[in-house]
């Protein structure tokens, strides 16, 4: 497919798991992308995954440092001529176990990465780039984001705060700039390894489609959404979890 010939994008937490996939389906789909991650000896594996440099650049940095970010939408518009895509994916969950015995400066990181992050990238990629040529971004929530997460419960908080960031925004920045979400269930990846290690098939029986997700079911919804096909689409939170929110259960 070439949907995104002559986009960029900028794909968050993107050296493995979901935001792997999605710039994987995103190069599959013609565009160049800027992957982020704390370490670059990981981005460099990811960018040749990705098909080396021509297609893909990794910048290592915090994704809660302004300068990182400001320097990433840099780097994009001067190796690729552009930044018309964000992808917040990056998030951290530090911590389990009940809400009520959080350590609080644990939940002021969470918000910081998970949120306020999130936004901070959405300002950087506007001031940079969007603000003149139009765009799209998608923030990666959770159903644990419209729904009780017991266990996770302040992560699932924050991702509350980014579904509904994402609707301010879409309404702030239309009509060239397009701000859309997922929120996933329970998907195979390193981050998520502790809530399903040993017993996926309990965990998967509880969903209607008697499966887990894997990162590309993410990475398909997350291009829709960055595409054209979505063109009349802003402020939407697209559930990805393979029925089990219609199954009661998180």
């Amino acid at each position: 497919m070439t949907r995104f010939t002559g986009k960029t994008a900028i794909v968050t937490g993107a050296s493995r798991g979901i935001g792997l996939a999605i710039a994987e389906r995103l190069v599959a789909d013609g565009a160049k992308v800027v992957i982020t991650a704390r370490e670059q000896e990981a981005l460099d594996a990811a960018v040749e995954k990705l098909g080396g440099p021509k297609h893909a650049l990794g910048v290592a940095g915090r994704a809660d440092d302004v300068d990182h970010q400001a320097e990433t939408v840099k780097r994009a518009i001067a190796e690729f001529g552009g930044a018309d895509l964000l992808v917040n994916n990056a998030g951290i969950n530090p911590v389990y176990g009940p809400m009520i015995e959080l350590d609080l400066e644990a939940a002021r990181k969470i918000v910081e990465v998970n949120c306020l992050a999130a936004l901070s990238w959405a300002q950087q990629a506007y001031r940079g780039w969007v603000s003149e040529h139009g765009g799209a971004i998608v923030n990666v929530a959770s159903v644990g984001g419209i729904r009780p997460a017991p266990g996770i419960g302040f992560y699932g908080a924050s991702k509350a705060m980014l579904i509904h960031l994402t609707e301010e925004l879409a309404v702030e920045l239309g009509p060239d700039i397009r701000v859309n979400a997922v929120a996933p269930a329970l998907v195979k990846t390193k981050f998520a390894t502790k809530l399903y290690e040993g017993r996926e098939d309990e965990v998967a029986a509880a969903y209607p489609l008697k499966r887990l997700g894997v990162p590309s079911d993410i990475g398909s919804v997350v291009a829709f959404l960055l595409s054209a096909d979505a063109a009349w689409m802003t402020g939407q939170l697209l559930v990805v979890d393979g029925g089990v929110t219609l199954a009661g259960s998180v």
